[in-house]
């Protein structure tokens, strides 16, 4: 199994996107929700950061990487308060359900998504579980789904993954896509971007023509 490395520049901004993609849909699902400026931040930041989180007590890092890593807090913050401002400006477009805004949160959740999921099958990789394909692929899909469970437990909605559009099987196949081309030896790049792709295309499609696991 090559070792996996990612360019350090490329993978931080591939993190602040996928940072600022689910700060904006936790954002606004707080907005939805009716929350306060508060519980909009927080849920902002709690989608953006608590898949990572999760990721990293499980290999085991304490304390968790948004501890010391303020630019991630930071940018989480800045977002979901931007979020929140847009929201209070044009309260009254948003006084009743809209479509659209689950438009936009489907897309940006589906962008945080494919970073994420990406990010936590390489920093599994990168602590010495290259050779534990069920460890990255279980923490690629943990970090990419993580911070939407937290965010919907948190605003007391059943969480997403389990019950809309093939949610975490996209982030799951997304993370088997990306474990393989790494082992078959493609470039690094080349197969965190095609796994990217690959999950926020399954996502929206799944959204768009509402693909669904079969139900009891």
């Amino acid at each position: 199994m090559p070792i996996y490395e990612i360019g350090k520049t490329i993978f931080n901004i591939s993190e602040i996107i996928g940072v600022i993609a689910f700060a904006v849909s936790g954002a606004m699902l707080a907005i939805e929700r009716k929350l306060d400026v508060f519980g909009v931040l927080f849920l902002g930041v709690v989608t953006a950061l608590g898949g990572g989180t999760i990721r990293d007590l499980l290999l085991g890092i304490t304390p968790p990487k948004m501890f010391f890593s303020y630019q991630y807090l930071l940018t989480a913050s800045v977002v979901a308060a931007v979020v929140f401002l847009i929201g209070f400006i044009f309260k009254n477009c948003l006084n009743e359900r809209n479509p659209n805004i689950d438009k936009i949160i489907n897309i940006f959740d589906a962008i945080g998504l494919g970073i994420f999921t990406v990010s936590g099958a390489q920093v599994a990789m990168q602590a010495g579980y290259a050779d534990n394909a069920f460890l990255v692929i279980f923490l690629g899909m943990t970090t990419g789904i993580g911070g939407g469970i937290l965010r919907d437990v948190l605003s007391q909605t059943t969480p997403f993954v389990f019950r809309k559009h093939v949610y975490a099987v996209a982030s799951l196949l997304g993370a088997c896509l990306f474990y393989f081309l790494i082992y078959f030896s493609v470039n690094s790049t080349l197969a965190a971007l095609s796994a990217m792709l690959f999950i926020v295309i399954f996502r929206i499609l799944a959204a768009r023509y509402r693909w669904s696991l079969p139900k009891a």
